[in-house]
Protein backbone atom coordinates (compact mmCIF):
# COMPACT_ATOMS: atom_id res chain seq x y z
CA UNK A 1 0.00 0.00 0.00
CA UNK A 2 1.93 3.20 -0.96
CA UNK A 3 2.11 6.00 1.81
CA UNK A 4 2.02 9.80 1.15
CA UNK A 5 -0.06 11.27 -2.23
CA UNK A 6 -1.94 8.17 -3.34
CA UNK A 7 -2.61 9.89 -6.55
CA UNK A 8 1.11 10.14 -7.73
CA UNK A 9 1.80 6.63 -7.42
CA UNK A 10 -1.59 5.67 -8.67
CA UNK A 11 -0.78 7.57 -11.98
CA UNK A 12 1.29 5.28 -13.40
CA UNK A 13 -0.93 2.24 -13.23
CA UNK A 14 -2.71 3.23 -16.38
CA UNK A 15 -4.25 -0.14 -18.39
CA UNK A 16 -4.16 -0.27 -22.01
CA UNK A 17 -7.00 -2.69 -23.48
CA UNK A 18 -7.38 -3.27 -27.25
CA UNK A 19 -10.99 -5.08 -27.77
CA UNK A 20 -11.64 -7.06 -30.36
CA UNK A 21 -12.88 -3.76 -33.00
CA UNK A 22 -9.93 -2.52 -32.56
CA UNK A 23 -7.51 -5.45 -33.28
CA UNK A 24 -9.78 -5.83 -36.62
CA UNK A 25 -9.06 -2.46 -37.31
CA UNK A 26 -5.05 -2.87 -36.84
CA UNK A 27 -4.68 -6.02 -38.80
CA UNK A 28 -6.82 -4.06 -41.35
CA UNK A 29 -4.23 -1.38 -41.85
CA UNK A 30 -1.13 -3.06 -40.88
CA UNK A 31 -2.06 -6.02 -43.82
CA UNK A 32 -3.41 -3.67 -46.07
CA UNK A 33 -6.86 -5.54 -46.11
CA UNK A 34 -10.52 -4.43 -45.90
CA UNK A 35 -11.95 -4.47 -42.05
CA UNK A 36 -14.07 -7.24 -43.51
CA UNK A 37 -11.81 -9.28 -44.65
CA UNK A 38 -9.65 -8.24 -41.56
CA UNK A 39 -12.57 -9.42 -39.24
CA UNK A 40 -12.90 -12.56 -41.12
CA UNK A 41 -9.14 -13.49 -40.84
CA UNK A 42 -9.50 -12.46 -36.64
CA UNK A 43 -12.90 -14.31 -36.05
CA UNK A 44 -11.26 -17.47 -37.96
CA UNK A 45 -7.50 -17.35 -36.35
CA UNK A 46 -9.21 -17.11 -33.18
CA UNK A 47 -12.26 -19.58 -33.85
CA UNK A 48 -9.56 -22.00 -34.40
CA UNK A 49 -7.82 -21.09 -30.99
CA UNK A 50 -10.54 -21.74 -29.59
CA UNK A 51 -11.70 -25.12 -31.04
CA UNK A 52 -8.06 -27.06 -30.53
CA UNK A 53 -8.18 -25.60 -27.01
CA UNK A 54 -11.55 -27.20 -26.20
CA UNK A 55 -10.58 -30.26 -27.52
CA UNK A 56 -7.52 -30.30 -25.68
CA UNK A 57 -4.93 -29.29 -27.72
CA UNK A 58 -1.68 -27.10 -27.32
CA UNK A 59 -1.85 -24.26 -29.62
CA UNK A 60 1.91 -22.66 -29.91
CA UNK A 61 2.31 -19.76 -32.24
CA UNK A 62 6.31 -19.41 -32.28
CA UNK A 63 7.60 -16.14 -31.21
CA UNK A 64 3.79 -15.04 -29.43
CA UNK A 65 3.16 -17.87 -26.56
CA UNK A 66 1.43 -21.06 -26.23
CA UNK A 67 -2.02 -21.89 -25.16
CA UNK A 68 -2.83 -24.99 -23.20
CA UNK A 69 -5.24 -26.81 -20.99
CA UNK A 70 -4.13 -27.67 -17.29
CA UNK A 71 -6.14 -29.26 -15.10
CA UNK A 72 -6.23 -27.31 -11.33
CA UNK A 73 -6.66 -30.23 -8.59
CA UNK A 74 -9.57 -30.13 -6.06
CA UNK A 75 -8.73 -28.52 -3.13
CA UNK A 76 -10.18 -27.59 0.26
CA UNK A 77 -11.60 -23.54 0.67
CA UNK A 78 -14.29 -21.99 2.55
CA UNK A 79 -17.82 -20.93 1.60
CA UNK A 80 -17.56 -16.65 2.68
CA UNK A 81 -21.03 -17.18 3.64
CA UNK A 82 -21.14 -19.30 6.18
CA UNK A 83 -17.67 -19.93 6.93
CA UNK A 84 -17.94 -23.69 6.35
CA UNK A 85 -15.29 -25.56 4.54
CA UNK A 86 -15.80 -26.58 0.98
CA UNK A 87 -14.38 -28.94 -1.22
CA UNK A 88 -13.99 -27.00 -4.92
CA UNK A 89 -13.26 -29.90 -6.94
CA UNK A 90 -11.09 -29.67 -10.42
CA UNK A 91 -11.51 -27.98 -13.55
CA UNK A 92 -9.95 -27.52 -16.40
CA UNK A 93 -8.12 -23.95 -16.84
CA UNK A 94 -6.95 -22.77 -19.80
CA UNK A 95 -2.91 -21.14 -19.50
CA UNK A 96 -1.28 -18.78 -21.75
CA UNK A 97 2.56 -18.95 -21.63
CA UNK A 98 4.35 -15.83 -23.73
CA UNK A 99 6.44 -16.25 -25.88
CA UNK A 100 9.94 -14.38 -26.48
CA UNK A 101 8.56 -11.46 -28.57
CA UNK A 102 6.24 -10.56 -26.21
CA UNK A 103 8.88 -10.05 -23.31
CA UNK A 104 8.64 -6.36 -22.64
Amino acid sequence: MPTGNALSYYKFLIIIVMNKTELIAKVAETAGLSKVDAKKAVEATLGAIAAAVKSEEKVALIGFGTFSVNTRAAHQGVNPATGAAITIPEKKVVKFKAGADLAI
